[in-house]
């Protein structure tokens, strides 16, 4: 994690990260009801990680749009 947020810039965080994590923690909330916190997170963490990987083949589906400074 530390090296995630070192790593990344903010933009990229805040686009990219930030919908994928919020969109994993409410499914987690809302249907992952195991009794186990274990099982609870090791469920948030695949969901991240299925939710990050969608977001970023869209992104190399999607043309890039140019950069304006």
């Amino acid at each position: 994690m530390f090296t995630l947020l070192r790593t990344l810039p903010w933009q990229r965080l805040l686009l990219e990260q930030l919908p994928a994590f919020g969109s994993a923690w409410l499914m987690a909330e809302t249907f992952y009801k195991w009794h186990s916190f274990s099982l609870e997170m090791l469920g948030f963490v695949a969901t991240w990680f299925v939710l990050d990987a969608a977001i970023q083949g869209l992104r190399r589906l999607l043309p890039a749009r140019p950069q304006h400074r």
